[in-house]
């Protein structure tokens, strides 16, 4: 069981739930920017949740289908078209061999997932199938997909076969035929033209100006075209440090992480980026936001709200329970 690409598109690479234990040799965690999207994808399948699957930016693949197949496209509306037709979002397909998976203009949002069931078949690197573009490692040879690429499929779960002759049987005549059930709108929100991104005080935020600490919580920034996986760069009202602010020494950095160069302007911690860094951390957006911020588009706008800890981890464990209680679900209603 095979893809083929035909087209890449921007920037699609395979993606799981990335590799955890190796940041003391300097390598990123990685996997996922959106990792809610990824997990919503792999339970419609019947996936485990940190399956291997695409993340698809912007601009995405041609893709042909060599065998049956049961997908699920999740994260952010790119326009996509299954055999000419457009296909739902966070829903369960079935798709015959033959049929091709195409992208249109990015409606809302910047990266989607598409799982399908078994998981992408490359193999693992330090435990991980995630592709590490920075070291050249996982996913297919360490790069974003080419032309001409051919994906293995895993085998998929009994449930999820059938699932698949399930709903083909329903349509012989039909290349797809599309679950009716689908995840509550809370798991599966669409991207925001500007999210406010709720964020605690990082460890260096009273080393700022009171100017710039109120103009960080009140200004709206702009994700400029230099942002990548390792980071979204931002553009607004410049944020600088006081005078008698001491020295720095480099420190640990994580997904969320608000860093500012010397020039005042924040660069947003994202699931590539580097274990440690010598810039102030003003601020750490909140776990449960990290979705929002991952499908902010280059020349999309974000704001920020201060929260504290203990809403943060609330906020985390809400969406934690969530996506629990979709896998519990689904799985119970593909086993009727």
């Amino acid at each position: 069981m095979s893809l083929h690409v035909l087209r890449p598109g921007l920037l699609t690479t395979i993606q799981d739930a990335g590799r955890p234990g190796y940041r003391q040799a300097g390598i990123s965690v990685g996997g996922p920017l959106d990792a809610r999207a990824l997990r919503v994808a792999n339970a419609l399948v019947g996936n485990e949740p940190g399956a291997a699957a695409l993340e698809i930016t912007l601009l995405g693949p041609t893709l042909r289908f060599t065998a049956d197949h049961l997908l699920a496209l999740t994260g952010a509306d790119l326009s996509a078209i299954l055999d000419g037709q457009p296909l739902p979002l966070n829903r369960a397909v079935a798709v015959r061999a033959g049929t091709e998976l195409a992208f249109g203009r990015p409606r809302a949002g910047c990266r989607a997932y598409l799982a399908v069931a078994g998981g992408m078949a490359v193999p693992a690197v330090l435990g991980s199938r995630a592709t590490y573009l920075a070291a050249g490692i996982g996913g297919l040879a360490g790069r974003a997909l080419q032309a001409d690429d051919v994906l293995a499929v895993a085998e998929p779960s009994p449930a999820a076969v059938q699932l698949r002759r399930q709903l083909l049987g329903r349509s012989p005549g039909l290349a797809w035929v599309a679950a009716p059930w689908f995840p509550a709108p809370a798991l599966t929100p669409r991207p925001e033209p500007t999210p406010v991104l709720r964020a605690l005080r990082g460890p260096e935020y009273e080393q700022f100006t009171a100017a710039s600490q109120q103009a960080f919580w009140k200004e709206e920034f702009q994700v400029t075209p230099a942002s990548n996986r390792m980071g979204s760069r931002l553009e607004g009202p410049a944020l600088l440090r006081s005078a008698q602010a001491p020295e720095l020494l480099s420190a640990a950095v994580a997904f969320g992480t608000v860093q500012v160069p010397a020039g005042g302007q924040p660069i947003v911690l994202l699931a590539d980026h580097q274990t440690t860094g010598g810039y102030p951390r003003l601020a750490l957006v909140a776990a449960a936001d990290w979705p929002r911020l991952a499908q902010v588009p280059p020349g999309g706008s974000l704001r920020f709200q201060e929260i504290g800890l203990p809403e943060a981890q609330q906020l985390y464990l809400a969406q934690e329970q969530q996506l629990r209680q979709l896998e519990r679900a689904v799985a119970l209603r593909r086993s009727m």
